[in-house]
């Protein structure tokens, strides 16, 4: 367990992490008041639980409650303001709000010791670095949740899609990208034309699972029902599981089954407790392939 660095400079000496995640996290206005959230948060805690070593590079206040990220090593760069998201779910799609953003990620932030990472979790809240954050990375596997590039919002806050090709420097880099028909505004055509630049690529469903491009080929996945409580943050659970599984098995239908297992199990549950459990992951791997 690591403490948070709060300092300009990341601590001389850090833990090594084979799972690196770069972006900002959020400070999510519920029903319940403010609670933490992002996809580094979401995807650092899956990716603990699935037994690798995690290191998460932020930015935030240094008024947020980082508790809940005990179990990772924290490189956080101080900001007068945390990233502060609303996400409401409603029949005809989700409505996002942006109220605060935190500052950049630049390269500097990133420690020499994690440049090595075997996995590197790129997972933009708000376009809040660019693309040459990557040229850190000269043997990792990159993996890309390009949500962060695929927005915009007007004065008032409210988000509304941006077109794929925002994203497209960092599909260039990314070993396999996983994205949500949300972000596309439920446009399948034109996730089919992001999936012809991507390696690999996982459009996710929500209730209608996913659809992955691999190998040359497409398949459509069912998700099994689900009782839903709470959806924020299910993609975020999937991605990890998926980045994970597809470098241990070099399986991408495989790795796909897992996470859409694990994301259907979130979200029965809110907030960051809808990340796996230690006996989901162990039930879904022994699963794997049946």
């Amino acid at each position: 367990m690591s403490n948070p660095s709060q300092s300009e400079s990341p601590a001389p000496t850090l833990p090594a992490v084979d799972y690196l995640l770069i972006g900002h996290l959020s400070e999510d206005r519920t029903p319940d008041g403010i609670t933490l959230g992002g996809t580094v948060c979401y995807s650092g805690l899956t990716a603990h639980v699935l037994g690798h070593s995690v290191g998460l590079i932020t930015a935030a206040s240094e008024r947020v409650d980082l508790g809940p990220l005990d179990d990772l090593t924290l490189v956080v760069k101080p900001s007068p303001e945390s990233t502060s998201f609303e996400n409401i779910y409603t029949p005809e799609g989700r409505i996002q709000t942006i109220f605060s953003q935190a500052v950049s990620l630049v390269q500097e932030d990133i420690p020499p010791e994690w440049m090595n990472a075997r996995l590197v979790h790129v997972a933009p809240l708000i376009g809040e670095f660019s693309s040459d954050i990557l040229d850190s990375f000269q043997s990792s596997f990159i993996g890309l949740t390009p949500q962060g590039l695929m927005r915009e919002w007007d004065s008032s806050g409210r988000i509304s899609a941006l077109t794929w090709e925002a994203a497209s420097e960092f599909i260039r880099v990314a070993d396999a990208v996983v994205v949500s028909i949300e972000d596309f505004n439920m446009d399948e055509e034109a996730a089919e034309d992001m999936a012809t630049q991507c390696s690999v690529m996982v459009l996710t469903k929500g209730p209608g699972g996913a659809r992955v491009w691999a190998d040359g080929q497409v398949r459509s996945m069912p998700a099994p029902p689900a009782n839903e409580l709470d959806a924020t943050g299910a993609g975020d659970v999937f991605a990890p599981v998926f980045f994970s599984r597809y470098t241990s098995l070099g399986d991408p239908w495989l790795a796909a089954e897992t996470a859409i297992r694990l994301a259907t199990a979130s979200v029965g549950r809110s907030g960051l407790s809808g990340t796996p459990t230690p006996d989901e992951v162990q039930d879904a791997l022994r699963r794997e392939g049946s």
